[in-house]
């Protein structure tokens, strides 16, 4: 069992420093891709929030079961750091549901929800090791259930660089 509150701190610490770019994004222009194409902010903050619903719908589901042993090489992943990094696009295997866009504040409110679903999955159950439940990640390999939440903020990450051209490129 690990101490959660370093992870607790940087999933906080790095939402808001997504959220600080966002104030930027003037209502009007929510839904406007980049003059140079890609998502626009609304589209970049649904598929955050259908990440991190997946990820805890997951955890949910696994720690549900008996935790399977692997043998190390089926333990071997990337480390997801590596999605900070936005020098490969890479097309999302969860395409955008498009009845999560809507207009900025409820969007950012339903954001936010889900954001307090994970905290409040960690808190009841911080007494379980979450490292002992594996499952698969589309691109990294199988991580355990410390690593997937860590890759909730290396998610953030990025998604707040991209964030960032957005909000540069409709001003």
């Amino acid at each position: 069992m690990r101490d959660q509150h370093a992870l607790i701190e940087k999933l906080n610490r790095v939402r808001g420093e997504l959220l600080a770019v966002l104030e930027s994004v003037p209502p009007e222009k929510w839904q406007k891709p980049p003059a140079n194409g890609g998502w626009s902010a609304a589209e970049v903050i649904a598929h955050l929030t259908m990440v991190e619903t997946a990820v805890v719908d997951a955890a949910t589901k696994k720690i549900q079961q008996e935790p399977r042993q692997l043998p190390f090489w089926k333990r071997i992943h990337f480390p997801p750091k590596l999605s900070e990094y936005r020098f490969k696009k890479v097309k999302t295997p969860i395409p955008i549901d498009p009845v999560l866009l809507a207009d900025k504040q409820s969007m950012l409110d339903r954001y936010q929800g889900t954001r307090r679903r994970t905290l409040a999955f960690l808190d009841a159950h911080r007494q379980l090791d979450l490292g002992r439940w594996r499952w698969r990640h589309p691109f990294f390999g199988s991580l355990d259930g410390y690593t997937w939440f860590r890759t909730l903020y290396h998610h953030e990450i990025r998604h707040t660089k991209q964030l960032r051209g957005i909000v540069e490129s409709i001003r």
